[in-house]
C-alpha cells in the first residue's frame, strides 16, 4: 500500500510539473523577441535583409537593439528603405550592435568609454558608459535594459550605431558642407593635419563648424580662407578640438573644457541632451551642436553652427 501511494504521489508531482512546464512561456531567442515586438519592426527586417536570423538564434549575445524611430532617425524611413539597402552594409550595421558574450546592465563597467569589441571585426569597437544616468553606448541611450532571450540579453538604444569608416578628415572632406573647414584645416599646416588624421591614444573630440558658420565669423570662401594667416587658423582649429572621446552624453554641463589650443570652452547641457558650447571671444553668442555623436576611426565629430573664437 505504502509502494502504491508513493506511486500516486510521484506521479502527481510530474503531472503538476508538466502542466507548469506548459504553462510558463519559454524564454525566445533574439530573433523572436525582435519578431514580436511592435517596436522592432525595422530592425527585423534589417535582420532578414542582412541575413543574421539564424545567427541571432544561437550563442550568447547581448544586442544594443534600435528602435523604428532611431531607424527612422539614421534614415530609414520604413520597410522599403531596409529592403533597398545593401545586405552586406546592413550586415555590418548589426554586427557592430551585438557582443559576442551576454552582459546584463549591472554587469556593464562604471566608467566612462570602457572599449567593447562587438562582432564587427574591423573598426567594430564600440564605447559603452555607465554611471549615475545609466547606460550609453557610443552617445545613445539604453533606455531599457535587460530585455531577456534565452540565448542573451537585449539593450534597447535610442540610436543607430554607425561604425566608423573614416578619419576626422575624411569625413569633413566627404562632406560639402565643410568645405571651409578643411580648407582651413589644409591652410593652418601639417601639424593640424596630422593631428586630425592620426589616432590619438584615446581620440579625439572635433566641433566641427560648418560653412555657414565659418561664413558668420568673416571667411566668405575658400579664397579668404586661404589669405588668413595660417597660425592664426591654428589656433582656431585647435580650440575645436578636445582630447579624448566626449560624446553628447558625457559633455558636463556648466564647465570650463580645456581644449588643445590650451584655451577653454563653457560647456552647456539641456535638460533635454541638447548642448551649446561659449568660446571666450564669442562675446556671450554661443554655438549649437546641430548632429552629435559622428564616430569616425580616430574620434568623435559634433556639427556645431558657430565657429569658437579663442
Amino acid at each position: 500500500m505504502a509502494v502504491k501511494r508513493v506511486g500516486i504521489l510521484a506521479l502527481a508531482a510530474f503531472l503538476l510539473t508538466a502542466c507548469r512546464d506548459e504553462d510558463e512561456p519559454q524564454p525566445l531567442t533574439i530573433t523572436d523577441v525582435v519578431a514580436n515586438s511592435e517596436n522592432f519592426t525595422l530592425l527585423e527586417a534589417a535582420v532578414l535583409r542582412a541575413g543574421l536570423a539564424d545567427a541571432l538564434r544561437t550563442g550568447s549575445l547581448t544586442v544594443f537593439a534600435p528602435t523604428d524611430e532611431a531607424f527612422r532617425a539614421a534614415g530609414f524611413a520604413d520597410a522599403a528603405a531596409i529592403s533597398a539597402a545593401s545586405p552586406q552594409m546592413l550586415q555590418s550595421i548589426l554586427q557592430y550592435h551585438a557582443i559576442n558574450n551576454r552582459v546584463p546592465a549591472g554587469a556593464l563597467p562604471i566608467a566612462d568609454n570602457a572599449p567593447q569589441q562587438s562582432l564587427l571585426s574591423t573598426n567594430g569597437t564600440l564605447f559603452i558608459s555607465r554611471n549615475n544616468e545609466g547606460v550609453t553606448v557610443n552617445g545613445a541611450r539604453v533606455i531599457q535594459p535587460d530585455v531577456a532571450a534565452s540565448n542573451g540579453v537585449i539593450h534597447v538604444i535610442n540610436r543607430v550605431l554607425m561604425p566608423p569608416t573614416q578619419s576626422i578628415v575624411e569625413l569633413a572632406q566627404g562632406n560639402p558642407n565643410f568645405s571651409l573647414l578643411v580648407a582651413a584645416v589644409l591652410r593652418a599646416g601639417t601639424n593640424v593635419l596630422t593631428a586630425l588624421t592620426t589616432n590619438a591614444p584615446n581620440g579625439l573630440t572635433v566641433f566641427a563648424p560648418t560653412n555657414a558658420a565659418f561664413q558668420a565669423a568673416g571667411f566668405a570662401n575658400e579664397a579668404a580662407i586661404n589669405a588668413a594667416n595660417p597660425a592664426t587658423l591654428a589656433t582656431i582649429l585647435t580650440y575645436h578640438v578636445v582630447p579624448g572621446r566626449v560624446f553628447s552624453t558625457l559633455v558636463p554641463n556648466g564647465a570650463d573644457v580645456t581644449t588643445a589650443q590650451g584655451g577653454t570652452i563653457r560647456t552647456t547641457v539641456s535638460t533635454t541632451g541638447g548642448v551649446t558650447l561659449l568660446g571666450r571671444g564669442n562675446n556671450n553668442q554661443v554655438a549649437n551642436v546641430t548632429t552629435a555623436n559622428l564616430l569616425t576611426t580616430n574620434g568623435v565629430v559634433h556639427i556645431i553652427d558657430r565657429l569658437l573664437l579663442p
